[in-house]
């Protein structure tokens, strides 16, 4: 007879931070990434509102735009998880986010004093804020979500990656032909930023035990689900780094995701460039049939959510093979569809749109596949992890767009963009080799939160058996010597 677990109430305060950690990560993608639609509008005004400057950027410059924000935003990676365990996710998310919001509503204002150079910085500044912010959402998932719903609101809230790419792009080119132009994109980002760290400050807390909202059924559910000891969330558990540094999952996690994100920076950059150039669209078509994809992506992530439950409920797959069939499909077909598309031109439109549409949604089932993969490995230092493994992945979003400054001259070449889509796609098919072969979801060793006071003792009492054998092949030495002399008195007796 199954036994029924109050969970509390149908909808309690872990929904509530996933909610809230859904809507920060909307409106960070938004700020990052309104950039591509944006600087079409800053360049060519007679696509846009002509009211407001226009600047003359070369394509390299835009490139520097474009990836200036992953300059600042890998440095903060790595320390990020000791920042999160020592002040907290609400402090720090909201000092980032807010930090964000301010330099978005200052951008339009500041360009006066150095073009793209001052945007650069602006974006590298961001980059740095931002930095720290997805760590402090995996460390605050690991707090808050049990492992038996962490598939679905794990998803739910990353998918707030897809609602922020479609607001940036789709919104963007409506709002730089409206009457604010083109700084309305900076200004409309930071008002959304603002009023999120407004409902964190008065809702968002860094665990279940702080929470002046949450009901004593629920704490009781989380408590029991995570399987914490009493003192757990006053605890300060150190990070194995030796043991970290030694795994194999780890490090397949990092090309993984590296793979990934290069694929997928590749379509988020450069798919307003690729229309305007390629297909010849302005910047208001532009910028709704660019958020067509992620719109396709929004929606798939919750197909690819339900099918994962459905999954799990009703078969016997374990969530390792789980991880891989869905990073699988994640990555192989998008790649293959990148390499088809880069045979296409202007003739074939509308097939260019349907591939678009559907490289992009089938990406979303890396979500499933290897972004919640941190939170399997070691939920007790989910923030650390995400902080290694996003700080590394994340070199790979600010190289790629310097590759295609570089390969891209023209941006009305197909045959340039054609390599570029190839190149992406030999990288998304590589990571997810390695990941079929070598990934896993099983939680590893190194997690537990006495791992370290487990080795200190092991390395003691083997130092101490070492200790006592030696003593005992000295005594044994000892006595042999004292036997071999009584045996050489009795002889010459």
């Amino acid at each position: 007879m199954a036994i029924k677990i109050n969970k509390g109430s149908i909808l309690g305060m872990r929904h509530a931070q996933i909610f809230l950690l859904f809507f920060n990560v909307t409106c960070i993608y938004c700020s990052r990434l309104n950039i591509g639609v944006a600087v079409v509008a800053m360049t060519n005004s007679a696509t846009a509102n002509p009211d407001f400057p226009e600047f003359e950027w070369s394509e390299k410059e835009i490139s520097y735009i474009i990836s200036s924000f992953f300059w600042g935003y890998v440095c903060t990676q790595f320390p990020a998880g000791y920042l999160c365990k020592k002040f907290g996710a609400k402090t720090i998310m909201t000092v980032a986010t807010s930090i964000s919001a301010a330099l978005s509503a200052v951008t339009p204002w500041s360009l006066g004093w150095g073009s793209w150079r001052i945007l650069c910085f602006i974006r590298i500044i961001q980059g740095l804020a931002q930095g720290v912010i997805f760590p402090c959402v995996f460390e605050h998932l690991a707090k808050w979500v049990p492992l038996k719903e962490r598939n679905r609101l794990g998803a739910f809230t990353l998918s707030g990656s897809d609602c922020g790419t479609i607001l940036a792009m789709a919104i963007s080119g409506i709002i730089a032909k409206g009457p604010l132009g083109w700084p309305g994109i900076y200004y409309v980002s930071a008002g959304m930023c603002f009023t999120w760290c407004i409902f964190w400050l008065i809702f968002g807390e860094n665990n279940p035990e702080e929470s002046k909202f949450i009901g004593a059924d629920e704490r009781a559910y989380i408590a029991t689900e995570m399987a914490h000891s009493d003192d757990f969330h006053k605890k300060k558990i150190p990070f194995p780094w030796s043991a970290v540094l030694r795994s194999v999952p780890f490090y397949v996690l990092i090309v993984a995701r590296a793979c990934q994100n290069w694929g997928l920076s590749t379509i988020h950059a450069q798919i307003p460039s690729y229309l305007s150039g390629v297909l010849h669209m302005d910047i208001k078509s532009n910028g709704l049939f660019s958020s067509l994809p992620f719109i396709a992506m929004w929606i798939m992530s919750y197909v690819y959510l339900s099918l994962a439950d459905i999954l799990q409920s009703k078969t016997s797959i374990s969530l390792t093979s789980l991880r891989r069939l869905f990073n699988s499909l994640g990555s192989w077909l998008p790649a293959l569809g990148l390499v088809i598309i880069g045979f296409l031109n202007e003739q074939h439109k509308t097939w260019v749109i349907v591939l678009i549409t559907l490289i992009v949604a089938l990406n979303d089932g890396n979500i499933i596949g290897s972004a919640l993969n941190m939170i399997d490995l070691a939920p007790n230092h989910a923030g650390f992890m995400m902080s290694l493994v996003n700080g590394v992945a994340n070199i790979t979003p600010f190289i790629s767009p310097l590759i295609v400054g570089v390969v891209v001259t023209d941006v009305t070449n197909r045959t340039m963009w054609q390599i570029v889509f190839i190149i992406a796609a030999a990288i998304f098919f590589f990571g997810n080799l390695l990941y079929i072969i070598f990934g896993t979801a099983e939680t590893q060793p190194w997690n537990a939160e006495d791992y370290l006071e487990q080795n200190n003792s092991m390395r003691k009492r083997t130092t101490i058996r070492a200790y006592d054998n030696n003593i005992e092949i000295l005594e044994t030495q000892i006595n042999c010597s004292t036997l071999n002399k009584f045996n050489n008195k009795e002889e010459k007796k």
